[in-house]
């Protein structure tokens, strides 16, 4: 069948789309790449034949695009994009490892360069994977020269987005001083209750100074 004669919400691309990679099949997924089949058969059933040509999936990553070219359908342009992608994540697997946040050290080295130097507070957040790799890192909020915003819902749904599974918070003292106010211990409580309340880890709190930084006790 033709991925055009498929109801819409069985088309491989608008699955991937509404529900990830995870719920495709890996000839669905193979046909998103390939974009099309040949006369009288739909990119699934090509994704299929292609695979079924290589033996299992693992020999079509290693395979150069030249052996692909032997299935009927699969012309030069489509066996490129296969192999190229297939290389695309042997690049990725063989990538310098993630920073991680292990401590309260790294969370101060990553977020020490967004929010030193700056004579308005600043609201960082490090959004990390289960094992700590950094997913991101930005500034979140910026206000006034003793004081800015502390959106806790903001600060979890930015998590949430990013698929982080823990995350860690710092905002900067430009006037120098690494005592926590009433307002900062509090928002530490909030966060850590509405964090743990999702399922999300609260890896720290920090305060940050031009010359010093220091970790704000989770509740």
């Amino acid at each position: 069948m033709l991925v055009n004669d498929l109801p819409a919400h069985e088309r491989p691309r608008e699955r991937l789309m509404a529900s990830g990679g995870a719920a495709l099949a890996d000839r669905e997924l193979l046909a998103v790449l390939l974009g099309s089949g040949f006369r009288g058969a739909g990119a699934v059933e090509l994704a299929a034949r292609v695979i079924e040509h290589c033996g299992d999936l693992g020999e079509l990553a290693r395979a150069e695009p030249h052996r692909l070219l032997a299935v009927r359908g699969v012309g030069p342009a489509k066996a490129a994009r296969v192999a190229a992608a297939f290389h695309l994540v042997r690049r990725a697997q063989a990538g310098p490892e993630r920073a991680r946040i292990t401590g309260s050290s790294d969370l101060a080295e990553v977020t020490a360069p967004l929010l030193r130097g700056h004579t308005r507070e600043r609201l960082a957040i490090v959004v990390c994977d289960g094992q700590g790799g950094i997913l991101r890192r930005t500034v979140l909020t910026e206000g006034g020269a003793d004081h800015t915003l502390f959106p806790v819902r903001e600060i979890i749904t930015t998590v949430l987005t990013m698929g982080g599974a823990a995350f860690g918070v710092a905002h900067n003292h430009p006037a120098g001083t690494l005592s926590p106010s009433h307002a900062d211990l509090t928002a530490t409580t909030r966060l850590a209750e509405a964090a743990d309340t999702v399922g999300l880890r609260l890896l720290d709190h920090l305060i940050i100074t031009d010359t010093a930084w220091r970790r704000i006790p989770n509740p």
